[in-house]
């Protein structure tokens, strides 16, 4: 990944963030790092704890195909291992937002 790469990464992010905030959600967590893999954001809303991957791009095809199989079980991984560390017992989910130019797409309570 170049430095543009990631520095749109970083501002799909922020977007992110501050659609959630917008939808009143409480920002726990960004970039939570483990062996198995990273969680964009943790957040949670009306007691469930969201778990949320981010897409961005500028380029003409869709968002959400970039999460595959292999990713999405590399999340639930990361999941697991965050509310182990965390002792987090609260209802969960898995959801993605997609950040194409302008528009910004909520997928909630994803599975693959």
């Amino acid at each position: 990944m170049g430095l543009a790469s990631y520095l749109s990464g970083i501002l799909g992010e922020d977007r992110a963030c501050a659609f959630l905030k917008k939808h009143k959600f409480k920002i726990i967590e960004r970039n939570f790092h483990s062996k198995f893999g990273e969680i964009d954001i943790v957040a949670t809303k009306d007691e469930i704890t969201h778990f949320i991957e981010v897409k961005f791009t500028q380029k003409n095809y869709e968002v959400s195909d970039r999460l595959d199989k292999k990713k999405y079980q590399k999340l639930l991984k990361t999941i697991e291992f965050y509310r182990l560390k965390k002792g987090d017992l609260s209802d969960f989910q898995l959801d993605l937002i997609c950040i194409k130019d302008e528009d910004v797409e909520f997928l909630e309570n994803i599975s693959i």
